[in-house]
């Protein structure tokens, strides 16, 4: 997906939640409602995320440096990874802290209305939010199922806002039912509860996308039908007597770096050789322009296997 894309999604999230998150926090003071402080204090969280997120495609974007040859497009995964990390604890440690503490001592919510104002009103924002995230998520997973599309995804800026919203949604039902429970049954302890689930819906939140970003930061290859395409432009060359070997690599949502090592017919000369490279590496970035870099090693395979055993 393209930066522009991703950063309207990141800019939509970010106005919804800052919105939301001064009315709620005043809704919070003005009722005393644990679940309403923890709603808030996800409001908050999320909107310094969407920041950090900004701030990632930002520095994604500069150019290569000696000191980083190949660009710096992984500082948009670290900065995710952060996001995940500040979700888990800022977000889900305040609310369950809150909410352990507002169980030890309950007390009734004051001028519940409010709440419930607040929490309807935040309900419309967050959906707004929510529908334009998962608008630009599904037109980049086609026809794959969700949760493949995730995993398959090299761009965490879209699902990060998407799973966010999501736990954003989830998070203000469960305050509402709490709150209404609540004041019909005189029982103040739920408001508590809600919070500590919450928190719990949090910090599934900031495992799930912890782990994704973690696979990508580390250094993911592009996906199956790109290697396998790959490898097919590099076999079909006529001076190529056989692939060794085709690595990838994802240094950004559209920057790949693929590495050959193939093994060319012995009676080609060094200049016929060149010009296969130089035809490989055109049709590669012609019918996948992702792909920013081609090397290609020129080894026979008993080198390349030799090589190989010795790693």
């Amino acid at each position: 997906m393209a930066a522009a894309q991703s950063r309207k999604v990141i800019i939509a999230a970010l106005a919804g939640n800052a919105a939301i998150a001064v009315t709620k926090f005043a809704a919070a003071a003005y009722t005393g409602s644990s679940a309403m402080l923890s709603e808030a204090v996800h409001s908050l969280v999320d909107t310094g995320n969407q920041l950090l997120l900004l701030h990632g495609l930002r520095r994604a974007a500069r150019p290569p440096t000696p000191q980083h040859p190949f660009g710096h497009g992984l500082e948009l995964y670290f900065w995710t990874f952060v996001v995940a990390i500040l979700i888990f604890g800022a977000g889900a440690g305040v609310s369950v802290l809150e909410g352990i503490e507002r169980i030890r001592a309950p007390h009734p919510v004051e001028n519940v209305w409010v709440n419930y104002a607040v929490l309807g009103a935040s309900l419309l924002f967050e959906g707004a939010v929510w529908i334009v995230a998962l608008r630009e998520f599904r037109a980049e997973k086609g026809t794959r199922p969700w949760l493949e599309a995730v995993r398959a995804s090299k761009d965490p800026t879209v699902f990060t806002v998407l799973f966010e919203d999501t736990a954003a949604l989830i998070g203000l039902l469960v305050a509402l039912v709490s709150l209404v429970l609540a004041n019909a049954l005189s029982w103040p302890m739920l408001d508590g509860i809600a919070s500590v689930l919450i928190g719990a819906i949090l910090a599934a939140t900031a495992a799930f996308l912890a782990y994704e970003c973690l696979g990508l930061l580390t250094g993911e290859s592009a996906d199956p039908e790109v290697r396998a395409s790959v490898r097919r432009i590099a076999t079909a060359e006529p001076s190529v007597e056989r692939l060794n070997e085709a690595l990838t690599m994802h240094f950004g949502p559209r920057d790949i770096l693929v590495a050959l090592s193939l093994d060319f017919q012995d009676a080609r000369s060094a200049a016929e050789v060149e010009a296969a490279v130089t035809r490989i590496e055109r049709a590669i970035k012609s019918v996948h322009p992702e792909v920013r870099r081609v090397f290609v090693e020129a080894q026979s395979r008993e080198a390349h296997q030799s090589a190989a055993d010795q790693t």
